[in-house]
């Protein structure tokens, strides 16, 4: 049995050995457009239970409340967003740095 030495701590043994990770598509890494799709699916979802409870196939059940909610959170998230992004662009020392 070899002895290996054991790591410093706080340095991975990968260490200098891993590049970095490419950066992100500018498609998958623009919060507006991430936030925009997950709020159109949650409000997708939601119009799909609403019609299925129309046609008198499906209760409405906590599947629509999680809907309702992931959309309203989504359209909340939207707001904060786009309220740094305004304080950025003014020039607010409070605004949150690097949005764009």
């Amino acid at each position: 049995m070899t002895h290996r030495p054991r790591p410093r701590c706080g340095v991975p043994p990968y260490a200098g050995r891993v590049a970095d990770p490419p950066p992100l598509p500018r498609g998958l890494s623009d919060v507006r457009a991430v936030v925009a799709v997950g709020t159109a699916l949650w409000l997708l979802g939601a119009a799909a239970l609403l019609v299925a409870w129309l046609a008198g196939r499906q209760p409405l059940g906590i599947g629509f409340t999680t809907c309702v909610a992931g959309a309203v959170l989504g359209a909340m998230g939207w707001g904060i967003f786009s309220w740094q992004r305004t304080a950025a662009r003014r020039g607010s020392r409070a605004a949150q740095q690097g949005l764009e």
